[in-house]
């Protein structure tokens, strides 16, 4: 899932790669290992990420990578076996649930210390807290920090006369439809069945929330039924692909669908499949109609309660925490810093998707803290709209199932 490399962060970058360098001892294989499981496709750039860390302590890392959607069974089946890695990757979406499980080490100031990249001041303001936590004893810790950002084909774009990015979803709508006029096969926009955090984006840019104010899950409201009303009208207009295996990163190399909401990460895909396209995409600000509010969002680490070197699996989290360590990750797999003063180099960067990334994040919240988003609240939402678009179900009847389902859903 991931892979651009963005332009170098500024000359810190250069610095932290020497400097990560220089403090690697020289030194042969591994004494022992650690199992890391990363969410993912590709190990590869992890791999490299971690190389500085075994060459320096004789830890050796053996990296899995989890795909996304495989993420839940994988996790529950590994907390009903007590059996899991030492070390794991954990969406924020996910993290309540895991950390509830009991599956993760307590990291108290006691176990924590002597690392010191690992306390909380390190760390960017405003992810949320709750996710890291288990009855109020923290589990794990920020490893990257995400927002949403719109993803455009420049060229396709100006082929079709659109000479800027769109800045509300009305213009989003209208574009699509325009470059889905190119001829059969062609679409304007991609919209991922599997996300379920784009139609909430699209209801806070409506203006509206889905938590009310006491505290609970309240999708019946006007500005999510315009929400409703815009996600299903692309479908309508044919402006997006209905296929549920469509691969996004291939339908915007291709150009077949020129336009998208997503992460960082997506950057990092796109440069890695297609080179040949630098120059021909640019990234803008989400879309909005009364507010251009996107998703803050990000992935934490935990050690698995039950390893056997819980030693290990700290200093690996500390190196991983270092705010050079997260500089590397951003050049390598294009996902943004969680350490704070890492993020801030990537905002003075004169990279100008680094600019764009920045002023999101100022505009960006988290999905409702529900207990477990993932399985059943954000689940209950795209089953609700997919049934629309792709069964054709009833819009109204749709949407009071929905309703039912979720109201009154303790989202604090």
């Amino acid at each position: 899932m991931r892979r651009l490399r963005p332009a170098p962060v500024a000359p810190i970058l250069a610095v932290s790669l020497i400097m990560l360098a220089a403090c690697s001892e020289s030194g042969g294989g591994a004494d022992r290992e650690l199992t890391v499981w990363i969410m993912g496709d590709s190990s590869a750039h992890f791999q490299e990420l971690v190389r500085p860390f075994t060459d320096r302590t004789g830890i050796g890392v053996d990296t899995v990578a989890i795909p996304w959607d495989s993420a839940d069974q994988k996790l529950t089946t590994a907390v009903a076996s007590g059996r899991g890695p030492d070390v794991l990757q954990i969406g924020l979406s996910k993290a309540r649930v895991i950390a509830g499980s009991g599956a993760l080490l307590e990291l108290d100031e006691e176990t924590l210390k002597g690392h010191a990249n690992l306390t909380a001041r390190n760390f960017l303001g405003g992810l949320p807290a709750a996710d890291g936590k288990a009855g109020g004893k923290a589990v794990s810790v920020p490893w990257v920090s995400d927002t949403r950002v719109l993803f455009y084909r420049t060229d396709v774009l100006a082929a079709k006369g659109i000479t800027r990015p769109p800045e509300t979803w009305d213009q989003v709508r209208a574009d699509a439809r325009l470059l889905a006029s190119r001829g059969a096969g062609a679409f304007g926009y991609f919209i991922p069945q599997w996300d379920s955090a784009l139609p909430v984006i699209m209801t806070w840019a409506m203006g509206g929330h889905i938590v009310n104010a006491d505290g609970e899950i309240a999708f019946d409201t006007p500005a999510f039924r315009k929400a409703v009303d815009l996600y299903t009208g692309m479908y309508a207009d044919r402006s997006v692909p209905a296929d549920t295996d469509f691969d996004q990163v291939q339908g915007f190399v291709s150009g077949v669908t020129p336009m998208l909401v997503s992460g960082p990460y997506l950057a990092g895909a796109i440069a890695s499949a297609a080179p040949e396209l630098a120059g021909k995409w640019a990234i803008a600000l989400t879309p909005g109609d009364v507010t251009r509010t996107s998703l803050l969002a990000g992935s934490n680490l935990g050690v698995w309660g039950t390893t056997d070197d819980r030693d290990g699996a700290l200093r690996l989290l500390d190196y991983l925490a270092d705010p050079r360590t997260q500089l590397t990750w951003y050049r390598l797999d294009g996902q943004l810093p969680a350490a704070r003063s890492a993020l801030g180099e990537v905002r003075r960067s004169p990279d100008p998707a680094a600019k764009v990334y920045s002023k999101q994040l100022d505009d960006a919240r988290p999905l409702p803290q529900v207990p477990n988003w993932d399985g059943e609240t954000g689940k209950a939402l795209l089953d609700t709209l997919n049934a629309i678009v792709l069964t054709g179900a009833n819009r109204d009847t749709a949407l009071r199932g929905l309703y039912a389902a979720t109201d009154g859903t303790p989202a604090r």
